[in-house]
């Protein structure tokens, strides 16, 4: 994969990971009710899910394109099309309000970090997501070694970015500051989307 590329990549795995959503609520709650620990475990665990879905996903379309070309082409402006869509969603999205956690059981052992995973892999909406992201990346071509690359670049920064939010939020109200530039976030992340998926209709 050319590095112009990997930042596009990477940038909008930025975005995905840092918008606010059920993956946040899961690994902020985990880490209030079992501690730093758990929240850290949580956040590998969702990273790992992140990580594997993006795996499966790159080395999928590559066998289709070999397979179907036509296919994966309608795939992909059909990708370029739900990315203009996230985007302009994002655009317009208010700015996050109200309470995000999802319930109050506390959370031990390798309960959050099969959480984490679960909650990541069992999400449709990431399906499809990636389905739309990596079918403007993958080639006929890619194999293992840039599905690795894929799948690193998704999990690790899902993982790292979670992390983070465990280690603050186990000291300070990181909620708050999410909350305060959630705008921020929805509208880089809708000028990213807009942007990769005018790329591919030029």
């Amino acid at each position: 994969m050319e590095f112009s590329s990997w930042l596009a990549l990477a940038a909008i795995c930025v975005m995905g990971a840092i918008s606010p959503g059920p993956s946040l609520a899961v690994v902020m709650r985990n880490t209030v009710k079992g501690g730093r620990g758990h929240g850290v475990v949580t956040a590998l665990g969702h990273g790992l899910g992140v990580g594997l879905y993006a795996l499966i996903t790159a080395l999928g379309l590559a066998l289709l394109i070999t397979r179907n070309p036509l296919l994966f082409d309608m795939i992909r402006y059909g990708g370029a099309a739900f990315l203009a869509w996230l985007g302009v969603k994002a655009l317009l999205a208010r700015p996050a309000t109200g309470d995000t956690t999802i319930s109050d059981h506390p959370v031990r052992g390798r309960q959050g970090a099969f959480e984490g995973f679960m909650v990541a892999f069992l999400n449709p909406q990431l399906a499809i997501f990636f389905v739309a992201l990596f079918s403007q990346f993958v080639q006929a071509d890619t194999g293992w070694q840039q599905g690795g690359v894929m799948m690193l670049t998704a999990g690790g920064i899902d993982a790292l970015w979670y992390v983070l939010v465990a280690l603050l939020l186990s000291r300070g109200p990181v909620l708050v500051w999410l909350k305060a530039k959630s705008g921020i976030i929805d509208k880089l992340s809708g000028l990213v989307l807009l942007a990769l998926a005018l790329k591919v209709v030029l």
